[in-house]
């Protein structure tokens, strides 16, 4: 019975041996897929949170002042920004923001 069990265990292990390369390689590619999506997704975000902050800055750097709610997502926007790896001009941006007068909302 142990010689039967043989020609069984050599198949396997072949079958093994030649399917595991290629089992690897396949979740190698899929990895890199979804690590390219989604530097897409993130960087998309980015360039998004970038355009509504230049948004906001400029509106309310020309009002001179900013309402609580929208120095808050000013605030929130720019934490998402550099956690997505985001810097420069924002920055410059986001100081200024910080001198502005906040405004509480029923505030004159």
């Amino acid at each position: 019975m142990g010689k039967e069990k043989e020609p069984l265990y050599e198949l396997l292990m072949q079958t093994y041996t030649i399917t595991l390369p290629f089992l690897l390689g396949y979740i190698v590619w899929l990895l890199k897929r979804q690590k390219k999506e989604r530097n897409a997704n993130s960087r998309g975000t980015m360039l998004l949170l970038r355009v509504q902050m230049i948004d906001y800055h400029d509106r309310y750097i020309g009002l001179g002042y900013i309402p609580s709610y929208a120095y808050q997502n000013f605030c929130d926007m720019y934490t998402a920004y550099h956690e997505l790896g985001g810097n420069g001009m924002i920055t410059k941006m986001y100081d200024e923001i910080q001198e502005l007068h906040i405004k509480k909302v029923g505030e004159s």
